[in-house]
C-alpha cells in the first residue's frame, strides 16, 4: 500500500496534476513553471514524448496566444493532456510567454476567431475522404501517446482528436482552415490546396469539425469513474493462509507469478522485515504488451502486485483498482483494458477469501 501511494504520489507530480496549488510567488518564473508542470510531457525543450512536440515553428506560428492558454486551462479530456485548473492567470501567462521564447520561433499570426459558414453534409464527405485516415471516422484521433510502439518513428505527432471538446474550445474556425489551406511542417499534415481541394472544400470541412460541438462527447473523451483508488476484502485467514490463495487466484487467472515479498524489503535491514506485510507479484504479459502500447505510463503500475496485510486484529487484501488509471493517466483509450484489470483483480480478491 506505502509503495503504491508512493508511486501515486510521484505520477501525479510528474505529470503536473497534483492537488497541490502553485506556490505563491510574486513573479512566476514561467521556466520554472514549464519544467514543473509541462517538461514530463512534452520535454524539456518542448520536442515531446508522451506529449505532443510543441516547439516545432510550423505550429507556434499557427497558433495564437488565446490557444495555448485555453489549452492549458482545459486540456484534452481523456487525451492525456490534463487540464490544469489549479494554475493562476498569471501562471499561465508565463507558462506560454516561456513557450514562446524558445529559439528559431516566428512571431505568432492573428488569428480571427469568427466563425466559418460551410455546407456541413458535404464537409463530412471530404472529411471522411481526406482526414479520417490520420484523425478517425469521427474525429477519435490517432491511438496511443507520443511515446508508445503504436506511434510510427516516422512521424513526430500523433492526429489529434478534433472532435474533442478541449481542441474545439481552444481552436478558432480560422486555425482549423490554415492548417488544412497549408498544413504543419514536420508533421504528416500536407496542405490541401496542393492536394487540390478547393477554399470551398475547405470551408465545408471545417464547418463538418465544428459541428462536432453539436454532438455528445465522444467515448474518447470520457474516463473511468471510480468509487476508490483501492480495492479491499477482508480475510477469514491467516496471512499465510491468504498468501497462497492470492498465488492459486493469481494461477487461476492464468497470471504469471512472479515473486512474493515483504511489504518493507528494501526499506529495513535484512532479517528484520514485517511478514504480516507482503505482497504477490504477478504479471499477464500479453495485456501487459498491449497496455503498453496504448499508454508506456501503466508501466509504473506493473507488474501487478497484491498485497496482504494484518492490521488491527484484521486481515486485508488489497490491490489499486485498475479503473482508476485511466483517470490518472487521464486516456481513454485504457478504459476497455481497465475495466478487463479491473474484474481481474476483484476475482483474485474474492478467491483468496473465500
Amino acid at each position: 500500500m506505502f509503495r503504491f501511494l508512493t508511486l501515486l504520489a510521484t505520477l501525479l507530480f510528474l505529470c503536473g496534476t497534483s492537488a497541490m496549488a502553485a506556490e505563491p510567488s510574486a513573479k512566476p518564473d514561467g521556466a520554472r513553471l514549464y519544467a514543473q508542470r509541462c517538461s514530463a510531457c512534452h520535454g524539456a525543450d518542448g520536442r515531446g514524448g508522451v506529449g505532443v512536440p510543441l516547439a516545432l515553428p510550423a505550429f507556434l506560428s499557427s497558433v495564437d496566444d488565446a490557444y495555448l492558454r485555453k489549452t492549458v486551462r482545459l486540456g484534452r479530456p481523456g487525451r492525456v493532456m490534463p487540464a490544469f485548473t489549479q494554475l493562476t492567470d498569471v501562471d499561465v501567462e508565463v507558462i506560454v510567454a516561456h513557450i514562446r521564447s524558445w529559439p528559431g520561433q516566428k512571431p505568432p499570426k492573428t488569428v480571427p476567431h469568427d466563425r466559418i459558414a460551410g455546407d456541413t453534409a458535404r464537409g463530412q464527405t471530404l472529411y471522411a475522404r481526406h482526414c479520417a485516415a490520420c484523425h478517425g471516422a469521427h474525429g477519435e484521433g490517432g491511438h496511443g501517446t507520443g511515446v508508445t510502439l503504436s506511434r510510427p518513428r516516422s512521424a513526430p505527432i500523433l492526429a489529434p482528436a478534433l472532435n474533442n471538446p478541449g481542441f474545439l474550445a481552444a481552436a478558432s474556425d480560422t486555425l482549423i482552415k490554415t492548417t488544412l489551406l497549408h498544413g504543419r511542417d514536420g508533421t504528416p499534415m500536407r496542405s490541401f490546396l496542393k492536394q487540390g481541394l478547393k477554399e470551398r472544400d475547405i470551408n465545408d470541412i471545417v464547418a463538418y469539425v465544428r459541428a462536432f460541438e453539436q454532438m455528445p462527447p465522444p467515448p474518447s473523451a470520457r474516463v473511468l469513474e471510480s468509487e476508490s483508488p483501492v480495492l479491499v476484502r477482508e480475510s477469514p485467514y491467516s496471512v499465510e493462509e491468504t498468501m497462497e490463495k492470492v498465488k492459486t487466484a493469481v494461477g487461476a487467472a492464468n497470471m504469471r507469478l512472479i515473486r512474493v515479498q515483504t511489504l518493507d524489503q528494501g526499506f529495513v535491514e535484512e532479517g528484520k522485515e514485517n511478514r504480516r506485510q507482503m505482497i504477490v507479484y504477478s504479471c499477464d504479459f500479453a495485456f501487459l504488451n498491449e497496455a503498453l502500447k496504448v499508454d508506456p505510463r501503466v508501466g509504473l503500475f506493473l507488474p501487478c502486485r497484491i498485497s496482504i496485510v494484518q492490521h488491527a486484529g484484521k486481515v486485508l487484501v488489497m490491490s489499486i483498482n485498475p479503473k482508476r488509471l485511466s483517470r490518472v493517466f487521464n486516456n481513454a483509450e485504457l478504459n476497455e483494458l481497465c475495466e478487463q484489470m479491473h474484474k481481474v483483480y476483484a476475482d483474485i480478491l474474492e478467491e483468496s477469501v473465500l
